[in-house]
């Protein structure tokens, strides 16, 4: 036992040693070096289980999104992907099921952020509103 640490400190000694404290504090905290550079840009954003957004990215707090103008990828044809949904668009976009864009929303639990290129939002945008 270290004694040198206050009474209740966690951290292992090899923790201690090695420096990895700040790095498992910036993982316990959810922050990533590149989170403000998604801020402003239209991408794809991938949830754990609410399925797929685009929108614009307004504010990122590690696994928390604040998309506005966003609108769900319910389902997509005309690309392999999410990657090449986000890079070409659809070529199919009567097959697609993309309801109407919500103003905004708060995405948690994401897992994928991935930038859209002009061409794939332009594609995106021309996709009839799915309702039923």
């Amino acid at each position: 036992m270290n004694r040198d640490r206050p009474r209740g400190d966690l951290r292992t000694s090899e923790t201690a040693a090695s420096g990895m404290e700040g790095k498992e504090r910036n993982k316990a905290n959810n922050t990533h070096k590149g989170e403000k550079k998604m801020e402003g840009r239209y991408c794809m954003v991938r949830t754990y289980s609410a399925g797929v957004f685009a929108g614009t990215v307004e504010k990122r707090n590690g696994k928390e999104v604040l998309l506005k103008d966003a609108r769900r990828m319910w389902y997509w044809a005309g690309a392999a992907t999410l990657s090449q949904l986000a890079t070409e668009g659809t070529h199919a976009p009567q097959n697609c099921k993309f309801p109407c864009p919500v103003s905004e929303v708060l995405l948690t639990e994401v897992i994928e952020i991935i930038p859209i290129t002009d061409q794939a939002k332009k594609s995106i945008s021309e996709v009839p509103i799915w309702q039923e």
